[in-house]
């Protein structure tokens, strides 16, 4: 497989947008931030591409941020805002995106994985996996659109639960929620995503992709009385000794 951190693929009018950072679970560097803006530019640039399928490649989805990342992002000030920035320009892309998307959760979704997942239109889970927003767990506020798209999903009293607590969604829990559409045999999760992404292509693209654009105006909405003040939130996360403490705890537990 190529060594590009976001691949992008066609199946007739699917395009495929795959993480490719399986050795570090499809965690967020820099890189991939950029790669990914990119990706959802180029699909959306494509007239012939009528339904998107987001996933990753090897054992996970996403592991969200990178934990190597940690100790920069304290001290760089210039970087942290960076990604910041970035990250909500993830989140408002992937909202925009016309095209509907169809997230295939292959492996753990986690953090900014699961925030992306949240906002796809169509979520495949596999059977075997997990969700799962653990920004309180790294010290860090859960401000980069999780607390936007998981209440309009599941309900705000729920979302309180999964954010404030930083548990695991099991796959068939993520359904019963409403945080997954589908919950499918691991060896059945692709093609299952890829016939849901096939069933959108096949039908009239206007009367798709503006639908999906109403209803994301509820997460538009919500974006913008929100985002801004969650990823400022989570810019102060990075100045506390708890965000500090992290990489050396995580450290310890691969010793």
């Amino acid at each position: 497989m190529t060594d590009e951190c976001v691949i992008v693929s066609a199946d007739g009018p699917v395009r495929v947008v795959t993480l490719n950072r399986p050795d570090a679970r499809n965690a967020f560097s820099a890189e991939m931030h950029l790669a990914v803006l990119a990706a959802f530019r180029e699909v959306c640039a494509d007239p012939k591409a009528r339904a998107v399928v987001l996933t990753g490649a090897g054992r996970a989805f996403s592991a969200g941020g990178d934990i190597d990342d940690f100790a920069v992002l304290a001290d760089d000030l210039g970087q942290r805002r960076a990604r910041l920035r970035e990250g909500r320009q993830i989140f408002e892309d992937l909202v925009n995106v016309h095209l509907p998307v169809v997230a295939a959760v292959n492996g753990p979704a986690v953090g900014l994985g699961c925030t992306l997942a949240a906002a796809c239109d169509i979520v495949h889970i596999s059977e075997a996996t997990y969700m799962a927003d653990p920004h309180v767990q790294v010290a860090l506020v859960a401000g980069d659109g999780g607390a936007v798209a998981m209440p309009l999903n599941i309900g705000l009293l729920r979302a309180k639960r999964y954010l404030l607590l930083g548990d695991r969604i099991p796959a068939a829990d993520a359904v019963a929620l409403g945080l997954a559409t589908y919950a499918d045999p691991a060896d059945q999760l692709m093609a299952n995503a890829m016939e849901s992404a096939r069933k959108l292509a096949d039908l009239p693209p206007q009367a798709v992709q503006d639908t999906k654009m109403v209803l994301n105006q509820h997460l538009r909405q919500a974006s913008v009385s929100m985002l801004g003040y969650g990823l400022a939130a989570e810019s102060q996360s990075h100045d506390t000794s708890e965000y500090r403490a992290v990489p050396e705890k995580f450290a310890a537990r691969k010793g």
